[in-house]
């Protein structure tokens, strides 16, 4: 892994311009406190972040427009103008002309990250219908990334109270069953447990796996899916890989105070039996964390909320959390391969 710099330098993808994102994105830096620990570097058109600020009413804050990373301000937020043309930002609309700068904004910041331009990706929210329309292969910020770089990625939320992924993600939940497989999980239970030691410090983690059916099965009686699937999968990763992992717990029972104190990170089979807790204790301030790439991907929890765009009243504090937390990890993950690397010197 590569030095990373005394100051990260933190990319932020502008996401759909018709949402909020611009709007949380100029709340979170409004605070020149976030300068004192990184250098933010937005991924849009100074037009278009003027369009916003003369929206919203916002006459105290401005970006530092740049054309190239050489003329980045470490002690500003940075805008670096990804287009020249003129857009018709329709706030609160879907528009799929406006899917087409997402993306650019998207890439932009991806060849920025491969070129060690910047440190670190925060993205703001898309509408994935809108860029699909003029990228076919586009499934979600996820997918593209892993597209882009090495690794295998896995959905983390994390949040004070709680980090979960999920075995499945964007499926129909009809199809859940069919693609819950041993090995999946215990890849998972692998990838979680390497994340948590790499980009979050924890030494030993405790994994909590959440069952798929009612009552975690019930013994067999309410689906098989816990004694043929999970179970094993929980014993190999315990006994082949040294896993702490424990389970399966039921659904309707685990998300107490006291479980999410003595786990540091849960396993849940599919994305609404994760979100729904997920959301409902932790929507604001939760960030949306793609482990298991080599490079740092946070974003907020939250939608576009195009009800509520351009309208001054969107919270900016989930995508404020985005960029704590990508600036956390990266340092966590930088002093892990430092203590890694010494030992390997020492032990030679």
């Amino acid at each position: 892994m590569k030095k990373i710099r005394n100051k990260i330098r933190v990319g932020v993808s502008v996401g759909d311009l018709n949402g909020i994102g611009m709007e949380v994105i100029i709340k979170t830096f409004m605070d020149k406190r976030m300068m004192d620990f990184c250098t933010p570097i937005v991924f849009g058109s100074g037009k278009t972040a003027a369009f916003h600020r003369k929206t919203l009413e916002i006459q105290n804050f401005s970006f530092n427009v740049i054309n190239d990373f050489k003329d980045v301000n470490n002690n500003k937020a940075n805008l670096i103008n990804c287009w020249k043309e003129d857009i018709e930002i329709q706030l609160g609309e879907t528009n799929d002309d406006i899917g087409k700068y997402a993306y650019l904004s998207l890439e932009k910041a991806k060849e920025a990250l491969k070129k060690e331009e910047i440190d670190v990706l925060v993205t703001a929210p898309i509408n994935k219908s809108s860029i699909k329309k003029n990228q076919d292969n586009f499934i979600g910020h996820t997918e593209y990334l892993e597209q882009n770089f090495e690794g295998d990625s896995l959905m983390m939320m994390v949040s004070n109270n709680m980090k979960i992924a999920f075995v499945t993600s964007h499926v129909p939940l009809s199809e859940v069953p069919n693609l819950l497989t041993k090995e999946k999980i215990t890849s998972n239970l692998k990838s979680m447990n390497t994340t948590l030691i790499q980009d979050f410090g924890i030494q030993k983690p405790k994994i909590a796996v959440i069952g798929l059916n009612p009552h975690a099965g019930e013994e067999g009686m309410l689906g098989k899916e816990e004694e043929e699937i999970i179970i094993p999968a929980i014993q190999e990763s315990n006994e082949e890989e040294g896993i702490l992992s424990f389970g399966p717990y039921p659904a309707d029972s685990f998300f107490t105070s006291t479980n999410l104190n003595r786990f540091d990170a849960i396993l849940s089979m599919y994305h609404d039996q994760g979100l729904t807790p997920f959301k409902t204790l932790s929507f604001s301030e939760g960030v949306n964390y793609t482990s298991g790439l080599e490079i740092v991907r946070t974003s907020p929890v939250h939608g576009t909320a195009y009800d509520i765009a351009g309208k001054n009243i969107a919270d900016e504090q989930s995508l404020r959390e985005a960029v704590y937390l990508s600036c956390e990890i990266i340092k966590k993950r930088e002093e892990y391969f430092l203590l890694k690397k010494n030992s390997l010197n020492i032990k030679k």
